[in-house]
């Protein structure tokens, strides 16, 4: 079995097919698993994890047999994390590709430029980013947490352990950032809380200085954010530390991944997530065992974007064989019927086409380690699409 590598080309397309059998008639009958993700813009510091983790499900997959008898190839297309870049990803990968299903992490901007040409294109898509909630498509589903399950943590936890009454919020100015913090809002004033501000730099933003000086002339007892995954979280922590702010901060967007490649920035950020690598289940071990033996030095930190990923993959595979066919309309109605027990537990999108979820409040420490306070078992996503 020969292991091709995902070519990283920012701002183009990056096609990368894997984990075959090898030869020219191989083609003609694999399984095709298109992944439209950020390999440049702001996902870009999370999504070479995001392209191992299905790496390693299809290279399982295959070695076991494959699916229905056939063989996964993995398509990948830059989406430049944004619009512009997902219409041609999608579009790349569903008209002319003709990829069987779409399984990808990316941006709410990337997703919503994507869905239509999903819609059209009539392929199954199943999104395994944490997001805002409430992106509903006849052939979307959801496997990643929402504000209902991933909000209450941390926010309960600054009330009750850390007596904060006042917050002040930053963000991402897209649908993510915007979303997740009007939730946050919303909850923080029905536990009797008080947003003192909200403030949104764009998505490509750098500099943070101005947003900053609100948020330390505020007095708010704590902070929590909703950047973009990536590279903002990164750019904002780094301003936040040399600025000296050293309230109770909560980070919506942060996954352990991104945490440890901020080093020292990172302590003491509260984080809330499904995945964390301390998970002590066997299937998790056995997870991490099998990353690190298939990629060795080059394994990037699995995390709450890259592991549902991996999921995915699965779940994906799973219908298929419940369906008996690739058939677009057979899959997803097999989709929430199917359940798989991977490193975050069992997870079945059976809730309006969305997962229960273990969720876990965590600590960055010092060393880009978690520190694990509590978890909640099960959580579920609430209402987020009742007509489909």
């Amino acid at each position: 079995m020969t292991k091709t590598r995902t070519a990283n080309l920012a701002g183009a397309l990056a096609v990368a097919t894997v984990l075959g059998l090898g030869g020219g008639a191989m083609a003609a009958e694999t399984i095709k698993i298109g992944i439209p993700v950020g390999l440049s813009g702001a996902n870009s510091v999370v999504a070479p994890s995001v392209v191992q983790a299905a790496e390693l499900a299809a290279a399982e997959i295959n070695k076991a047999g494959g699916v229905l008898g056939r063989q996964i190839e993995l398509v990948v297309a830059d989406d430049g994390s944004g619009a512009q870049g997902a219409q041609k990803a999608f579009d790349s990968l569903v008209f002319q590709k003709k990829v069987d299903v779409l399984i990808s992490m990316e941006t709410s901007a990337a997703r919503n430029a994507g869905l239509p040409i999903v819609n059209r294109g009539r392929v199954p898509f199943i999104y395994t980013s944490f997001y805002e909630g409430r992106s509903c498509s006849p052939w979307l589903y959801v496997n990643a947490w929402v504000p209902e399950q991933q909000v209450a943590p941390i926010v309960d936890h600054f009330m009750s352990a850390e007596g904060a009454k006042t917050f002040f919020l930053v963000g991402s100015d897209y649908a993510f950032g915007r979303g997740m913090l009007e939730f946050t809002a919303d909850y923080i004033a029905q536990k009797g809380g008080k947003v003192l501000g909200d403030e949104y730099l764009p998505m490509d933003g750098t500099d943070w200085t101005a947003i900053i000086s609100k948020l330390k002339s505020s007095g708010a007892d704590a902070l929590i954010t909703s950047t973009a995954g990536g590279a903002p979280n990164v750019t904002l922590t780094k301003q936040l530390r040399a600025a000296g702010v050293d309230i109770p901060y909560g980070n919506l967007a942060v996954d352990e991944g991104t945490a440890r490649n901020m080093g020292a920035d990172a302590a003491g950020i509260y984080i809330s997530a499904s995945y964390i690598t301390d998970i002590p289940s066997q299937e998790n071990q056995a997870f991490l065992r099998n990353m690190k033996a298939h990629f060795g030095d080059d394994l990037k930190t699995p995390n709450d974007l890259s592991v549902p990923q991996y999921e995915g993959v699965y779940l994906y595979k799973l219908a298929v064989e419940k369906a008996g066919t690739t058939d677009s309309q057979a899959v997803i109605d097999a989709l929430d019927d199917v359940a798989f027990m991977g490193p975050r537990g069992k997870i079945q999108m059976n809730k309006q086409r969305h997962a229960p979820l273990t969720m876990y409040l965590a600590q960055v420490q010092a060393d880009g380690g978690i520190r694990l306070i509590s978890s909640f078992k099960d959580v579920d996503p609430g209402e987020q699409c009742p007509n489909l």
